[in-house]
């Protein structure tokens, strides 16, 4: 940064490395003064610990600093610093802007400090007792985020990537452009040449990049505060007490990672276009695993707190769950994954450092769980099986044994790398996954439904066995009436799995009732299984009955090599104006808009009554595509909803716009229109053509043009035509001019049609005139190819997602109340 170059303003980039390094200085220096704080016996002695509140607290202002920075120059867009160019654009608006600064991989992990930054600063406030303890964990982990961004060369080593590196730094320019950059005078003035940034990946381009990473990047730091719980536990011998404060915070963690992962479903779902809700991609993956185990965790968790047993089962779910997120990382940012998931990182050289973060954080526990082996409260009593706290604990144990099917699947990669095999990841992958996790999916809602008839430590087994009885025999029968009317009762797995949610559903509420009658503990649990089992039984319906609508019996579509990336059989092709049937539906392209670089088109659905002819549904719906020179076309979806499924559409095959566009001045050049229809014709006749119905007006001697100058003694006549396309009505005025001895006429295109038309002659002895018609080919029409798909009963996948969190939130509320009671 030390040659300033023609147009550059290096400043705020110093200024922004001027943070990283302190950010990263003071996060060392707290994780060393809470160290020592922590080891400190002294108990009056609270220097260390000041030390590292002050050093922890400039992390965060740093941390804050670097944001601030990188979001100026963001901004204002100075291309020389190369994340600016690789993630922003003058053309985009300001919420896609604001979404450019978590984009790249730098911007993300400063996502991830500041998140870490902000909890660890509650934490100082909220941990009393275990603040030193649990501060050395989260501040050492800030180290490691803060370390991601130093860039800084160490004995020829590259330690991080810095947002603030400049472009000439980071690419060769004279690779850029060869012929200009060669010129030093050019080279020295390179900005005045690089005008605008890339901009925004194409499929980031959604209102969702602007909310959906921050709060998945709040999860996975959230995911530290249990860890370090433990970890401090483990540290300090209080093995039995760290429960109660972890609690609240596992519970942040599950429900926040939860929602973040629900916003990517939703995501994927209105716009990404994986033809659904999830697509099992690895990195969805590495995200939901975490969340999984630390779902387990919490039910384990809540048994050893109520009952003393499973303590290392607790321990090691909570532990485990942190470093899956850290294994996340690693997977999303290494480059590992390559081209096998959409949301992967390209590899910055940041391999090894971040396989050091996984190892040192599963390092430090493991060396703690030996050294403490001995004196850990592991119970050899067998619990009782009539217990809930030992379904609980196989009901984690399920969890656990499903997670490590889909992270060893997705960990494919890694295996091949590791130890130069050559395994190929599943072919299918929504098949794959589904197939096996879905019995996975059956025992866990029968543990959460028939668990809630068992009382911790000891249950009545003929209490427990009266009330199981009653509650099966009403699931069997509500399943029985929901597999026929979702149309599910042609598989065995869909049949079990429909049944064991409606039992999960039914035992559930059954503990809600009783909560709303003065026993109110479960509430939140009983709140979160029901959500869970409607968002299994919804996810369940939704893939297994989903069906593309617009079936199409040529099974062929006129676009080049179109078979090899879609099934014709299930795309449609419309030609603008031009309706189709499309089952109850009757499908218009009508229309398209250019708001670079997205095309937005309307197709109009219409349901009509055959028998009265009565229009009963009229909607547009307003998938988008962008064309893009390296990823090809970018569909995102439109969907319409109903309150039993949605109709689910989007764009498979489009003409380029821009290659539209720079032919629209020939428009009027008649040879690409076919040979003219010549007819004479008086006002109130109709002409029917493929294009609509046109009707001829009364005569207009007044017309009026833009490109229409009259001389004294010219004659000047209008004829006004409408013409009507399924109720739709286009209007135009050709003119016919008489000039001195000469007749010349103005044509009149009306480009939404396909249509061209001449005013040539006046015929007064016969009161008429000749109308001359001119229509595209078929072929040269505005086209498009798109596929709709119905997907049933898919509310009750989101309505799952929604009550799941409630329940969350109220068991946060519930269990914050019991540590303030203390």
């Amino acid at each position: 940064m030390d040659i300033q170059f023609t147009g550059e303003t290096l400043l705020p980039g110093k200024v922004g490395q001027f943070f990283i390094v302190l950010a990263f200085a003071a996060a060392l220096l707290s994780t060393i003064s809470y160290f020592f704080a922590t080891r400190n016996k002294d108990l009056a002695d609270k220097s260390w610990q000041r030390l590292g509140r002050i050093a922890f607290l400039a992390n965060l202002f740093s941390v804050i600093g670097i944001g601030v920075t990188l979001f100026y120059l963001i901004l204002n867009h100075y291309n020389e610093y190369y994340y600016v160019y690789s993630h922003s654009s003058k053309t985009l608006p300001v919420y896609y802007i604001v979404s450019a600064f978590w984009e790249g991989q730098e911007g993300s992990f400063w996502l991830w400090a500041f998140w870490q930054a902000l909890l660890g600063t509650i934490l100082m406030w909220k941990a009393k007792t275990w603040e030193n303890g649990v501060m050395t964990v989260v501040a050492f982990s800030q180290v490691f985020l803060t370390s991601m961004l130093l860039g800084v060369q160490v004995f020829g080593e590259r330690i991080g990537s810095s947002p603030f590196i400049l472009l000439r730094d980071a690419v060769n320019l004279k690779d850029m452009a060869p012929v200009v950059f060669a010129d030093a005078e050019n080279y020295k003035n390179y900005l005045k040449f690089i005008t605008d940034g890339r901009g925004l990946n194409p499929l980031l381009q959604n209102y969702w990049m602007v909310i959906h990473p921050p709060t998945l990047f709040l999860g996975f730091a959230s995911m530290i505060v249990p860890f370090a719980y433990v970890v401090t536990g483990l540290w300090q011998k209080r093995y039995k007490e760290w429960v109660k404060p972890a609690m609240p915070w596992a519970l942040f963690a599950v429900m926040v990672l939860g929602t973040g992962i629900i916003m990517g479903s939703f995501w994927a779902y209105e716009a990404l276009n994986f033809g659904g809700f999830w697509a099992w991609d690895p990195v969805e993956n590495a995200s939901l695993i975490p969340w999984l185990t630390l779902i387990g965790a919490v039910h384990v968790m809540i048994a050893f707190k109520n009952t003393g047993h499973a303590f290392f089962t607790s321990i090691a779910l909570v532990l485990v769950s942190f470093i899956l997120v850290l294994y996340a990382s690693f997977l999303t940012r290494s480059g590992i994954l390559g081209e096998t998931s959409v949301h992967s990182f390209t590899d910055l050289g940041m391999f090894g450092h971040l396989i050091l973060y996984n190892v040192v954080f599963l390092a430090i526990p493991v060396v703690l769980i030996i050294l403490r082996w001995k004196e850990l409260p592991i119970t050899n009593k067998d619990e009782e099986t009539y217990s809930r706290e030992f379904w609980m604990f196989i009901g984690a144990l399920v969890v656990t044994v499903a997670c490590i099917q889909v992270i060893f699947s997705t960990s494919v990669p890694v295996f091949n790398k590791a130890f130069g095999t050559n395994f190929a990841p599943p072919i299918d992958a929504i098949k794959y996954y589904n197939q096996w996790q879905a019995p996975f999916a059956i025992l866990i809602t029968m543990i959460s439904g028939f668990s809630q008839f068992l009382k911790y430590k000891r249950t009545d087994t003929r209490k427990f066995y009266s009330s199981l009885v009653a509650t099966l025999i009403i699931s069997v029968v509500v399943t029985a009436g929901f597999v026929y009317i979702t149309n599910v009762y042609n598989n065995l797995i869909y049949i079990l799995l429909s049944f064991s949610c409606m039992f999960a559903i039914l035992s559930n509420a059954r503990i809600l009732t009783q909560g709303f009658s003065g026993k109110g503990k479960l509430v939140g649990a009983a709140v979160a299984h029901i959500g869970f089992a409607l968002l299994l039984v919804g996810a369940l319906v939704a893939a297994a009955t989903s069906k593309p609508v617009s079936i199409n019996a040529t099974n062929f579509i006129p676009v080049k090599d179109f078979e090899k990336v879609e099934k014709p059989g299930e795309n449609m092709v419309l030609y603008k104006n031009e309706p189709k049937k499309m089952g109850r539906f009757t499908v218009t392209y009508t229309n398209d808009t250019t708001i670079a670089p997205n095309t937005y088109y309307t197709l109009n659905f219409k349901v009509i009554d055959e028998k009265t002819g009565k229009l009963k549904e009229d909607f547009n719906l307003n998938p988008r595509v962008q064309i893009n020179e390296k990823m090809g076309l970018i569909a995102s979806p439109d969907t319409k909803h109903y309150l039993t499924y949605d109709v689910y559409t989007h764009i498979t095959s489009a003409p380029d716009k821009k290659d539209a566009h720079a032919d629209s001045d020939a428009q009027s050049d008649e040879q690409n229109y076919k040979k003219p229809r010549i007819v004479t014709v008086s006002t109130g006749d109709t002409l029917h053509t493929s294009s609509g119905v046109i009707t001829v007006k009364d005569l207009n001697f007044k017309p009026t043009a833009k490109s229409l100058a009259l001389a004294e003694g010219d004659i000047a006549v209008g004829l006004p035509l409408e013409i009507d396309l399924n109720g739709k009505v286009y209007k135009t005025e050709p003119i016919f001019l008489v000039k001195g001895h000469n007749t010349f006429d103005f044509a009149r295109n009306i480009p939404e049609l396909g249509l061209r038309v001449r005013f040539t002659k006046i015929l007064p002895d016969q009161k008429k005139v000749e109308l001359q018609v001119f229509e595209k080919p078929q072929q040269s029409k505005d086209w498009v190819v798109f596929k709709s798909i119905e997907f049933p009963y898919i509310n009750l996948y989101w309505v799952g997602l929604i009550v799941m969190v409630i329940g969350f939130m109220i068991s946060i509320i519930r269990r914050q109340k019991e540590i303030k009671s203390v």
